[in-house]
């Protein structure tokens, strides 16, 4: 690493401090300045209307004032005390799909964990939801999260309560790879109730954040934090969700990137659901499992199992044969002439089919006339004729 680099890992480390995650006016003078550049700027001992054009008296006083604080290199060495590290853009561990995200743009990242963000983020997919979540809902996030993993999919979400939570667990129950977005350091457990599980995704996968060690949730950040799974991922899974829901701003957010959005469909009676099935009235896509999220989101080729009923063996006979056999009634004795007639084929053909169906176990031979076996007459077809 050259000393330039060390410079603009030091500024940008600095900067999470200064500027809030999806701060867009910020990311724009990022740009334009670059990290070092800003910061000397905020750090300066004078300033006038040109140190940050456009910017309001009140918003410059507050980046001065958190400038002034900021201690990077306290930060940077808190992160390595908990096993972290701090990836920027240009790093070869920085996920360049975020770079979809413009100004909004995260300055860096915090990352708690031993796996390489970039290399997991490339195929991974996102299930979020109701933290209020029904007990469907729960089973839903835990059957697409440890689905996934078993596929070879990382599965992204929030460490909230609820489907979060669900789809964490899911994954790490598969054995799988999962990474915690958090709206606060990575250092800190939140929720206090999701302490031990945060813990197990950082040894088993990634924990990460835009705020730097320390850093506390607030509820704009917990929106904002959103966008950050969304861009991250190759599609979007929500599993239930109520009408106003972050979860359905994390799906749209996902959907104006041109990433994947898609929903899990619940009882039309459930409150829960009902997000839900409003996004899939729109951009979304219903799935119900694992194969079907991966044909979405996967390569070609990754195709879901045809989907059919229980296959039955009337399913299996020959165009022919089945008309012979429905020709049939449900009870007594008929002679081939009759069968060939009701069942639009020659007599010669049909009693070419009685006895293949003589030989499956359909029928029965009482002298030179047919009747359905005993076991056919009792089944569903028959007692519907008697009806």
């Amino acid at each position: 690493m050259t000393a330039i680099e060390d410079r603009e890992r030091i500024a940008r480390a600095a900067l999470t401090r200064v500027i809030e995650p999806g701060d867009e006016s910020g990311g724009r003078w990022l740009g334009r300045f670059g990290a070092v550049g800003l910061m000397d700027r905020l750090t300066a001992m004078e300033v006038d209307e040109t140190t940050l054009p456009g910017a309001s008296q009140r918003r410059l006083t507050s980046y001065r004032t958190r400038a002034s604080a900021a201690d990077p290199q306290r930060d940077l060495e808190a992160i390595a005390k908990v096993g972290g590290r701090f990836v920027c853009p240009g790093d070869g561990e920085w996920p360049t799909q975020l770079d979809d995200l413009g100004g909004a743009r995260p300055i860096g990242l915090w990352v708690k964990g031993g796996a390489q963000l970039r290399t997991w983020a490339v195929r991974s997919v996102a299930v979020v939801g109701a933290r209020a979540c029904t007990p469907y809902g729960a089973h839903m996030a835990g059957i697409l999260g440890s689905g996934l993993a078993e596929r070879g999919w990382v599965v992204v979400s929030g460490a909230a309560f609820g489907i979060d939570g669900a789809a964490h667990r899911g994954a790490l129950s598969a054995g799988g790879a999962t990474v915690a977005v958090l709206a606060c350091g990575v250092d800190v457990a939140y929720p206090p109730g999701h302490a031990e599980l945060i813990r197990r995704i950082g040894e088993q996968g990634l924990v990460v954040g835009e705020l730097p060690p320390g850093g506390h949730p607030t509820p704009r950040r917990f929106i904002l934090r959103n966008r950050v799974i969304a861009a991250l991922t190759r599609g979007t899974v929500v599993v239930e969700a109520e009408y106003r829901s972050g979860a359905l701003a994390t799906a749209r957010r996902a959907a104006e990137l041109g990433r994947h959005v898609m929903g899990v469909p619940g009882p039309v009676t459930s409150g829960p659901s009902a997000g839900v099935h409003e996004l899939l009235r729109g951009e979304g896509t219903l799935v119900t499992d694992a194969d079907e999220v991966v044909e979405l989101v996967g390569d070609i080729g990754e195709l879901a199992p045809e989907r059919q009923g229980d296959v039955r063996p009337r399913d299996l006979l020959d165009p022919v044969s089945a008309r012979v056999l429905e020709a049939f009634p449900a009870r007594g004795e008929v002679d081939a002439a009759g069968l060939a007639r009701d069942a639009g084929a020659t007599t010669d053909e049909t009693l070419g089919r009685l006895y293949e169906l003589h030989a499956l176990g359909f029928v029965e031979r009482a002298g030179g006339r047919w009747r359905l076996a005993h076991r056919v007459q009792g089944g569903p077809k028959a007692r519907r004729g008697d009806s």
